[in-house]
């Protein structure tokens, strides 16, 4: 399968893969969570190709997961913000990290603390059910077609 054919996939991941799949995209997406606005501070931090930050940042723009917004006149400059639908990300980053930190942190442990601002503690990203509040790991969960079901 093409690249490009994900979108059209009968397949919510394979549809989101279309648009955040990519390894430089995942990494802007990082950087977003982490307060990076700023295209040269994107190009900076991840050492690639002004072209590659730029295709990222367009289709993200072009998806509704960032917004694109001017933050001076002369000469005009733009700031990359996320959206509503970029904040929904913020789970996936999450577990992402959580998986690096505990399969590839160095000796020293993870690179990077979070800490929850409404309780001041430092915590690990967990899934917990939407209904009853438990935690839910891939052995409790079941999956079944969904009303969009078209066959895998």
């Amino acid at each position: 399968m093409k690249w490009d054919a994900l979108a059209d996939q009968p397949c919510s991941i394979a549809r989101s893969l279309a648009v955040i799949g990519d390894r430089w995209t995942l990494m802007i997406l990082r950087d977003c969570f982490l307060g990076v606005r700023r295209f040269e501070t994107f190009q900076a931090r991840l050492g690639i190709s002004r072209t590659i930050v730029t295709d990222r940042l367009r289709v993200l723009v072009e998806e509704g997961v960032l917004r694109r917004e001017a933050y001076q006149h002369n000469p005009l400059r733009h700031e990359y913000r996320l959206t509503a639908k970029g904040m929904e990300l913020h789970p996936v980053i999450l577990a992402i990290a959580r998986f690096g930190d505990d399969h590839y942190a160095g000796q020293a442990g993870p690179p990077v603390v979070r800490r929850h601002k409404g309780c001041g503690c430092d915590f690990q990203p967990v899934q917990v059910c939407s209904e009853c509040g438990e935690s839910v790991t891939a052995r409790d969960v079941e999956a079944r077609p969904g009303v969009g079901f078209e066959g895998l």
